[in-house]
């Protein structure tokens, strides 16, 4: 494998792989959102689970507020909360369960009495056997299904513990006959696009057909990230792939429902796979879940983000971290310095080159791979790739090439989208007309936005005509002056 000649020329404000943060109590606040930023979120996520439409709204005003004083496009992530299967409410509000305890499960909002619990999903109950397992509270308490007659259900505590209201309900094994998108989902949708949302993240999929039902209702508007959280989406990986524009590998729910053991190697199969077909990943959950409290992180923490790092994934999620945590900008501070010292390892290129496979016979897949072997034999040290939807400086983050990506685009969403995308930094400029025009702006660009000093080279990427979606044909050494 070729190898730069040179170091990697990252500018001091970026690194390649991206960090989106969840905003909630404890980062809601502008200088807040401003100070993460700083210190290397590169994007937000509101979480559609909690919080009212004021709240959310205000979300979005202030995180475009925080944009503006930062100066540099800020994608916002609505996830949805989707069917999630919950306890109802149980007779004064908690209940102790025993070992080997006999319980019922009774298709109702409330109970009244001790080893009652009622769930109000009747779709659970078509689809409960005998021999099934229960988790509720993240899998905290398990019981195993006795019998089932479609409306009650008799089960046995295997694991006891006391369950309290609204707790969450895990059922492996057994996708449930209802659609990724409830009726609060699809309120929240219109609201979210409404106030311009970049991306959509699609929770519980099960299937591919849950993607293309998303993808009709948000029409273009968006991006849509499709989260692998439930076994059953395993089955139809590939095609759920094909079908979303970004993969998020939710490993909260996904750790409740496989194996513990199984999780890694389905995360990297999922950005193996994913990163195969040129679509970029998210990987969340607990990351440093112990900097909710801690001001530093476990040793585990640090090396389960350099893992995901190494494997090429595009972007790495903190939830509870920087939405309630006593210290979100440490945890992103944190978080950056991993990812930093990762990137600066010169066997990170050998496993993230690993993880490419073939790119598809397309013009663009063809520029991009060319470009990549040509920044490492001539050391160029940055990319200028100009976009009008995005999809050349995805196609050129897809072969991780040896310098960062400065993407150009006269539109702001594609901005926006482009910021989660690995060392991808998008700017909005004027709409170039000519490819003269932009070999001629090329070199301001680039010593702006990533410093590069005369002498120094780099490769322009474009489509001609220009800033047509899906002409990508053209790529051009430059040397600055």
């Amino acid at each position: 494998m070729l190898r730069p000649k040179g170091n990697i020329h990252v500018p001091t404000h970026q690194k390649f792989c991206r960090i989106l943060a969840t905003l909630g109590p404890a980062s809601d606040a502008e200088d807040r959102m401003l100070n993460l930023l700083e210190v290397g979120v590169n994007g937000f996520r509101i979480n559609f689970s909690h919080g009212s439409d004021i709240e959310q709204k205000k979300r979005f005003e202030t995180v475009r507020r925080a944009e503006a004083r930062f100066g540099a496009p800020v994608p916002i992530l609505a996830d949805l909360q989707g069917p999630k299967i919950r306890i109802g409410q149980l007779k004064d509000g908690s209940q102790k369960l025993s070992f080997n305890q006999s319980v019922l499960l009774r298709c109702a909002v409330l109970s009244d009495r001790d080893g009652v619990l009622p769930i109000p999903h009747k779709e659970l109950f078509a689809v409960l056997a005998p021999g099934d397992m229960i988790m509720l509270d993240d899998g905290m308490i398990r019981l195993r299904i006795e019998e089932n007659d479609g409306e009650t259900a008799k089960a046995t505590v295997l694991v006891p513990g006391t369950l309290t209201d609204r707790k969450g309900i895990n059922i492996p094994g057994r996708r449930l006959p209802i659609s990724a998108l409830t009726e609060k989902d699809r309120k929240d949708l219109d609201f979210a696009l409404n106030e311009g949302a970049d991306y959509i993240a699609l929770s519980f999929v099960q299937c591919a057909d849950d993607v293309r039902e998303a993808k009709k209702l948000i029409l273009g508007r968006a991006k849509l990230v499709a989260k692998i959280e439930k076994p059953a989406a395993l089955d139809e990986l590939d095609d759920i792939i094909a079908l979303a524009d970004m993969i998020m590998v939710a490993r909260g729910d996904l750790g409740v429902e496989l194996p513990l053991e199984r999780v890694p190697v389905e995360q990297n199969r999922i950005l193996r796979l994913a990163r195969a077909a040129g679509k970029p990943v998210i990987v969340a959950t607990q990351m440093l879940q112990s900097m909710v409290t801690s001001p530093i992180p476990t040793r585990a923490e640090a090396s389960d983000i350099a893992s995901a790092v190494y494997r090429g994934t595009d972007c790495v999620m903190l939830s509870a971290e920087t939405a309630v945590g006593r210290h979100p900008e440490t945890a992103v501070a944190i978080m950056s310095r991993i990812i930093a010292q990762v990137e600066r390892d010169e066997f990170y290129w050998d496993e993230v080159h690993k993880q490419v496979g073939q790119p598809e016979s397309v013009s663009a897949a063809a520029i991009s791979v060319a470009a990549r072997h040509t920044i490492d034999l001539l050391d160029c040290r940055g990319i200028l790739a100009c976009t009008k939807s995005g999809s050349t400086a995805i196609a050129m983050a897809r072969e991780r090439p040896h310098a960062p990506i400065l993407a150009i685009t006269p539109h702001k969403e594609t901005a926006r989208q482009l910021a989660m995308v690995w060392g991808v930094s998008p700017v909005v400029t004027d709409d170039f007309s000519t490819l003269e025009e932009v070999i001629e702006r090329a070199p301001d660009l680039l010593k702006k936005y990533f410093s590069m000093q005369p002498g120094e080279r780099a490769i322009i990427t474009a489509g001609v005509p220009m800033m047509v979606s899906g002409t990508t044909n053209m790529m051009q050494i430059l040397t600055l002056e």
